[in-house]
C-alpha cells in the first residue's frame, strides 16, 4: 500500500467535503464566508465567488483521488482515508460556522 496515495486520498476527501458549502450557498445566490473574504474564513464571499472557489475544491479533490495511486470505491482502505478526511473538515466546518451562524454549540456550566 502507498501512503503517499493514502494521504492523497486523505485531503481529497477533504477537499470534496469542502466543496459542498461553498458550492450550495452559491448557488442558491448567498453570501458565504471563504478564504477570500475580509477577514478570510469570516468575512461573506459573493455567491459567484463560493461557486468559483467550490469548484475549484472539487478540481483538487478530482486531481487528487483520481490522477494520484490508483483509487478504487470497492478499497476500503482507500474510502476509509476518503471518509476520514471529508469527515475531520465537516466537523472542524460544522464547528466554526456554527459560531458564526448560531449553531447549537453545548455552552459549559
Amino acid at each position: 500500500m502507498d501512503w503517499l496515495a493514502l494521504v492523497a486520498y486523505f485531503f481529497g476527501g477533504l477537499f470534496a467535503a469542502n466543496a459542498i458549502p461553498h458550492s450550495v450557498a452559491g448557488i442558491m445566490g448567498r453570501s458565504f464566508p471563504s478564504p477570500f473574504a475580509k477577514p478570510p474564513g469570516k468575512g461573506l464571499s459573493s455567491p459567484t465567488v463560493n461557486v468559483l472557489w467550490g469548484f475549484l475544491n472539487v478540481a483538487i479533490a478530482y486531481l487528487l483521488v483520481v490522477h494520484v495511486g490508483s483509487f478504487h470505491f470497492r478499497a476500503a482502505s482507500h474510502m476509509l482515508v476518503f471518509g476520514l478526511g471529508a469527515l475531520l473538515i465537516s466537523l472542524q466546518l460544522a464547528h466554526h460556522f456554527g459560531k458564526s451562524y448560531g449553531g447549537a454549540t453545548p455552552q459549559p456550566s
